[in-house]
């Protein structure tokens, strides 16, 4: 008799551990999304991000395939302000009843504060979502996704808590080394041309300028008269650089800086994250370092300036 109650406490016991240890399974959109959420959780969940590194967010259209892992979530945190309305569509019509999809975009920033530009037209009604590249609404999102977590999986409540505040700190000083570069710039060329506008929400935190975006609102090419339009506004800002990103390839932007009498840099990133996974700056911190580095060597500033900033991610996941 003993015995067999001694069988039957290891094996509550052993199942007790089982569900202690399974992992949470939370569905995100794009790669610096993806990753602050992988710096919350830690390793109580498994987090996928759905639109795979670079590829185009706003035109990715999820495989059928995707639909079993959005029907297995448990949480799904997407970007929201339309970036991923697809995915979205997709995920209400299969989630598991009781999963939550959390719109971090939308619950950072108010409809007044959403920014239009010539990629993102108002008359189309579709803001900018690119919110992350400022660090504060970053860390924002950071605290939206430990509050989802915590209201899915309360049992895991300090690890999330913990988590967040090592990553928040981590952020402040890459907020605050991002001022350093900008200061370093001088002031008549902090100024920003990219082919695709993701530094609508960055510019204003860090005192720097978006002269322009090339890449209209449907991604096609500009038209010869918008590109004549382009060139004698950046003639006219006396534009240093322009910046474009491989994902988002264009034939004319290497002409259009050429004809401006601009360098051309197609090295920024908004959400492709550097080196590959595993590498300890294969973080949205080691994008938003390497985005820096880049600007700051070509508007004269300093790329010393994010040299201590620690791109690692928490608990060097």
């Amino acid at each position: 008799m003993i015995i067999k109650r001694s069988i039957l406490i290891l094996l509550l016991s052993t199942l007790s551990f089982s569900v202690l240890a399974e992992k949470l399974e939370i569905i995100t959109s794009v790669a610096p999304i993806t990753n602050i959420v992988k710096n919350v959780a830690g390793d109580r969940a498994n987090v996928v991000g759905i639109v795979p590194e670079g590829v185009n967010s706003h035109t990715f259209e999820p495989a059928p395939s995707d639909a079993k892992s959005l029907r297995k979530a448990d949480l799904i945190i997407m970007n929201g302000l339309h970036l991923e309305l697809p995915t979205i569509k997709l995920a209400e019509s299969v989630k598991k009843s009781k999963t939550k999809i959390v719109h971090l975009g939308d619950l950072t920033v108010t409809p007044a504060e959403w920014k239009f530009d010539f990629s993102f037209p108002k008359d189309k009604g579709h803001p900018n979502p690119h919110l992350w590249p400022n660090v504060v609404l970053a860390m924002k999102y950071a605290e939206l996704s430990r509050d989802a977590l915590i209201e899915v999986d309360p049992s895991s409540a300090e690890i999330y808590r913990s988590n967040t505040k090592v990553y928040l700190e981590k952020l402040a000083k890459l907020d605050e080394a991002i001022f350093k570069c900008v200061k370093a710039i001088p002031v008549n060329q902090r100024k920003l041309v990219t082919y695709h506008d993701s530094y609508a929400y960055f510019a204003p935190r860090y005192g720097m300028t978006v002269v322009g975006a090339i890449q209209p609102a449907d991604f096609s090419e500009p038209t010869p008269r918008e590109v004549i339009r382009i060139i004698k506004q950046l003639r006219k800002e006396k534009v240093k650089a322009v910046f474009g990103s491989e994902v988002f390839e264009s034939k004319i932007l290497e002409q259009i800086a050429k004809e401006a009498g601009a360098k051309f840099i197609d090295q920024l990133a908004d959400d492709d994250l550097p080196g590959q996974v595993g590498d300890k700056n294969h973080s949205f911190i080691g994008m938003m370092v390497n985005n820096m580095k880049i600007m700051s060597e070509a508007l004269g500033g300093n790329a010393q300036c994010v040299a201590n900033v620690d791109a690692t991610n928490v608990n060097g996941m």
